[in-house]
């Protein structure tokens, strides 16, 4: 298959390289608004990831490895300090890591500025072959007609392009085997009902948005066979980590007999990491359980825990999905005959 070829359902970018800055669109604004933001410096860069300019696993690397890039053509002596700028800008996603270690190898093999464009590059082309790959894999495993539940945002806009769970669901609709998308709003950022159902609406797939604490009333109805997520990180015994809220669909969709499906590159695979037990998740402010795009929405005095992320126990999982092929029913053992050891 192509990777260039045209494809339906498939028009957005939302990280894009303009030879001398990093032009990203701005997630936090849609979709009041489409609207840059431009990085000269690493800095920039990690500031833009820190604050959810950009977002989705593959992104964050993606956008990475171009800050990178800005960082040797500034100042190549600062290499070391703009690389652990970079590293701490989000510490739950695996593929920050995976991009700036296969950044710092090339930095290693003394490349210069132009090779370590080429590298970057190539992350970002790899990772929307990937994507593609992913959709057709993961599509084959839906029946024809199928309902699709789909939580925070897994597409273009978190990926090089295509996208991961939202790949599958293009594909899958391309192929007419899915007939209903839904979408959970995914507080508090809101991914679900600001970003995705934009991405899918504006690609010409129609998408009914459900509230998150309406997702198990949702599969008792019967109008959903398969729960299609991402990930941020997967361990070695198949465990994920994923926007939270991803936990909790996971058992519901047990209990009512929906299938439950992984979807990310292999750069999120994290064979390094025994189980879900050793992934750090990310806390965020409190303020953001507060209100929302500058409305307070919650009595003053209130106090509030804002996890990023939850683990979702590989038993509960029916297929992970990446460009190496599918591992169903993950467990250790199946997860090492596909990535190998440690």
């Amino acid at each position: 298959m192509n990777p260039s070829a045209p494809r339906s359902h498939d028009t957005i970018r939302a990280v894009l390289w303009q030879g001398d800055h990093l032009h990203l669109l701005d997630q936090r604004l849609l979709p009041r608004e489409e609207a840059y933001v431009d990085c000269r410096t690493s800095d920039e860069v990690a500031q833009a990831i820190r604050d959810l300019v950009v977002r989705g696993a593959p992104a964050i690397g993606i956008a990475a490895a171009w800050g990178v890039v800005l960082a040797a053509r500034q100042d190549r002596g600062g290499l070391d300090a703009a690389l652990a700028r970079l590293r701490a800008a989000r510490p739950t996603a695996v593929n920050l890591m995976w991009a700036l270690d296969r950044m710092q190898r090339a930095i290693a093999r003394d490349a210069g500025a132009d090779a370590l464009a080429g590298e970057a590059q190539a992350i970002q082309d790899e990772d929307l072959a990937a994507n593609r790959r992913m959709g057709e894999l993961g599509a084959s495993l839906i029946a024809p007609g199928s309902g699709v539940l789909t939580h925070c945002n897994t597409g273009s806009l978190a990926t090089a392009g295509y996208g991961t769970a939202l790949g599958v669901i293009r594909a899958g609709v391309s192929a007419e085997r899915i007939g209903q998308v839904f979408a959970g709003e995914t507080r508090p950022w809101l991914q679900g009902a600001r970003l995705t159902v934009w991405e899918l609406l504006r690609d010409a797939i129609p998408a009914t948005l459900v509230a998150d604490s309406a997702a198990a009333h949702l599969m008792s109805t019967g109008q959903v066979q398969w729960v299609v997520v991402g990930a941020d990180r997967i361990a070695a015994n198949g465990d994920t980590a994923n926007k939270i809220g991803t936990y909790q669909l996971a058992i519901a969709a047990r209990h009512h007999g929906v299938k439950f499906m992984v979807v990310a590159p292999s750069s999120t695979v994290d064979m390094a990491t025994a189980s879900g037990d050793d992934i750090e998740i990310e806390l965020r402010s409190p303020d953001e359980l507060f209100g929302y795009a500058g409305q307070r929405t919650v009595v003053e005095g209130a106090r509030a825990w804002n996890p990023v992320f939850d683990v979702t126990p590989a038993a509960l999982i029916d297929a992970i999905v990446t460009e190496r092929g599918v591992v169903e029913h993950p467990d250790a053992a199946r997860m090492a005959a596909v990535f190998g050891a440690a």
